[in-house]
């Protein structure tokens, strides 16, 4: 169950050595600044939120050019990472990225017609990817031990389904008189995401269970437990929000809220667990802090739950949540400001040791 780091490169490891073994779990990057910029604008940092919006259109185009590169060049390696059940899950943080860019470009750029484009290339790329992935992993042969072959990286399955719901409830009025329909699939796809959250919960949930756990397992991608919850928390919240404005919803605003307010619940039931499996991590078992896709998949769950709970405190009219935004911001930004600064110093270390080499 280890996860993917950076390794140091050696005389041998040329570019294309690097860009064959690319993790496709580095969209993370997108997802995590991407949401920390909607936190922040929401809290009223605009000009943080800026930033961060362009680092995260920046990123985005970085990250399709080196994924183009590398089915171009590496096809086979990108079809054996499909497969792979520590790698293979890693492609959804390419829809999860593009739906999260879509919501900050929607709130913070202010470009409804540009989100309402992202959310179609989105729900593109997560129709084939949802059954792309799972299916190459079905039928890959042999199969890992459930020790082995599943992290919280699974559960980005779950956040680029919310995410596509989440775009596509925000983006349904720019689409006329088609946008109840927009709605409709929207409100499919957050119940459809509930469903895959508890299918993979119950993976996890035995693994760790019943499986030896060591430091090296438990990733930071299992931030994503409450993440993935926190995002279906946010996508929740504005299906009510929208809710009266659709006779197709308006009929289901009680289950709607209701379902919304467990998600917010459960989201929060596993912060502290999350942070105390962190302290036996590097603290007790004193394991080394190394550059790795997943650390953005800790930023991304802090942002996430900033815009949940203000979300969710308008969804049920309930203000004195919006207080726990106002500080899990600071929490997000910071953890956004520690990640990007050794992603930057851990590969000027690692150019430098292979020039040396």
């Amino acid at each position: 169950m280890k996860e993917d780091v950076v390794e140091v490169p050696a005389a041998e490891h040329t570019t294309a050595s690097w860009l064959e073994g690319l993790n496709p779990a580095w969209f993370a990057f997108v997802m995590a600044t991407g949401i920390v910029s909607t936190a922040t604008h929401l809290e009223g940092l605009s000009a943080v939120a800026d930033v961060l919006l362009w680092i995260t259109i920046v990123g985005y185009v970085v990250l399709w050019i080196l994924l183009i590169a590398r089915i171009v060049l590496h096809a086979g390696a990108v079809r054996d990472d499909l497969g792979n059940h520590m790698r293979g899950m890693g492609f959804f943080t390419i829809v999860a990225g593009t739906a999260v860019l879509g919501t900050a470009l929607l709130i913070v750029g202010g470009r409804p017609s540009f989100a309402k484009v992202v959310w179609v290339a989105a729900l593109a790329l997560w129709a084939v990817l949802v059954y792309a992935v799972p299916v190459a992993q079905m039928l890959r042969e042999p199969k890992p031990e459930i020790t082995d072959g599943i992290t919280g990286t699974w559960l980005v399955w779950v956040v680029a389904t919310q995410g596509v719901s989440l775009l596509g409830t925000s983006v349904a009025r720019q689409f006329g008189t088609n946008a109840e329909a927009v709605i409709l699939l929207s409100l499919c796809l957050w119940l459809l995401g509930v469903v895959i959250y508890i299918w993979v919960m119950a993976m996890i949930l035995q693994r760790l269970f019943f499986g030896a756990v060591e430091p090296a397992d438990l990733s930071p991608t299992y931030w994503v437990t409450m993440g993935a919850v926190a995002i279906s928390t946010v996508a929740g919240s504005v299906l009510v929000l929208e809710a009266p404005r659709y006779p197709i919803t308006a009929d289901l605003l009680p289950f709607l809220k209701g379902l919304t307010t467990l998600l917010w619940a459960v989201a929060t039931y596993w912060i502290p667990w999350l942070v105390v499996m962190g302290v036996w991590r590097y603290v007790v078992r004193r394991y080394t802090f190394l550059l790795e896709p997943g650390y953005w998949a800790m930023v991304f769950p802090l942002g996430m739950y900033t815009v949940a709970c203000l979300k969710f405190s308008d969804a049920i009219a309930y203000p004195p949540l919006a207080d726990i935004s106002a500080v899990f911001v600071w929490v997000a930004l910071v953890a956004w400001i520690l990640t990007f600064v050794d992603m930057i110093v851990t590969f000027v270390r690692k150019t430098r040791a292979a020039d040396a080499a």
